[in-house]
């Protein structure tokens, strides 16, 4: 059975099937560098994973896009190692592209979650 969680016209916040969680995440905001739109969309992906039964120890693929490589990557890592649990980090790309939807993102991430069990109960 396919749960899709926050479903709209276009897309779904969540969808999860087989134990497994999709996501996708932005910032909720055009304004600030890179490290405050990390924070920003890390807040919402937890709150997102939380209600779809994950969390952030139970990542397996995270897709990174940001659109300036080289003045966004470092900061983008910086916040990405402190929110992450030590001995959790998932396999993981990183990409530049040439725009997100929005003219002022900076980064948008595409998240592959297995369920939590314990979250469930």
């Amino acid at each position: 059975m396919i749960h899709r969680q926050g479903t709209t016209k276009r897309y779904s916040d969540s969808t999860s099937f087989n134990g497994v969680v999709y996501l996708v995440e932005v910032p909720s905001t055009e304004e600030g560098d890179i490290q405050a739109q990390t924070r920003d969309l890390l807040n919402s992906l937890e709150r997102t994973m939380a209600g779809a039964g994950t969390d952030k120890s139970h990542l397996l693929l995270v897709q990174v896009y940001l659109t300036n490589m080289v003045r966004d990557y470092e900061g983008f890592n910086a916040v990405w190692d402190a929110w992450l649990p030590e001995g959790t980090a998932p396999s993981r790309a990183c990409v530049e592209v040439k725009g997100l939807a929005k003219p002022g993102w900076k980064v948008e991430l595409v998240v592959t979650a297995a369920v939590n069990p314990d979250l469930l109960a």
